[in-house]
């Protein structure tokens, strides 16, 4: 058995396509940019952990990205809706024989490596490890083994998505262990807070 992956769903920043909510506020440009920064962000932090990285496109894979080719695994997400994405992701990854699976977004400049390894050392007592965002969602989930539930039946969108599966671990008798609730960038209010947490990164040529 393999011991540890990390998945990450990207999408590719193309002005128009990524931060809808944020862009409606600031203009489609500075949105993507906003998201490169995440990107970069997600990226730099992975490489602290020691884990097998898979990076999953929404659309097309781009082999020409920050995402190097020899740090990370790339593959496209497939579904139709988001739990159906997830739910192929963790099935990919766990028919490769991992034992311990994260899988986070990346729209959090409050995410660090630390979290990463903390939910990994849970997950070796826990069947599940959940990191909250105080949206009402989580910003990572860590399985020992692909449990359907938590991918069906979800708003996506809503404010339930993180009560609504920790209900169907506690319905199953699963063990569950959570880390610290982060903040997400949705608003621009979001960006505005948390974007001096990445005043120090220098983006790649690749993600510009």
């Amino acid at each position: 058995m393999k011991q540890k992956a990390v998945i990450v769903f990207v999408k590719n920043p193309e002005p128009g396509k990524v931060k809808t909510k944020l862009a409606k506020d600031i203009g489609n440009a500075a949105a993507a940019d906003a998201y490169k920064q995440l990107l970069q962000h997600t990226h730099d932090l992975l490489l602290k952990v020691d884990a097998d990285k898979f990076v999953f496109y929404l659309e097309d894979l781009n082999r020409l990205d920050l995402w190097e080719n020899t740090l990370f695994y790339k593959q496209i997400q497939h579904g139709e809706n988001f739990g159906e994405r997830m739910q192929h992701a963790f099935a990919f990854i766990f028919q490769l024989q991992y034992e311990k699976v994260l899988m986070i977004h990346s729209d959090s400049p409050q995410l660090s490596s630390h979290h990463l390894q903390e939910a990994f050392d849970l997950l070796k007592t826990h069947d599940v490890c959940i990191g909250p965002n105080m949206n009402g969602a989580y910003y990572l989930l860590g399985l020992r083994s692909l449990f359907t539930p938590f991918f069906i039946n979800k708003e996506w969108n809503s404010q339930t998505v993180y009560n609504s599966t920790l209900k169907d671990a506690e319905a199953a008798g699963l063990t569950v262990a959570t880390v610290d609730q982060l903040r997400v960038v949705d608003t621009v209010s979001d960006w505005l807070d948390l974007k001096h947490l990445l005043n120090d990164q220098k983006i790649s040529p690749l993600a510009k």
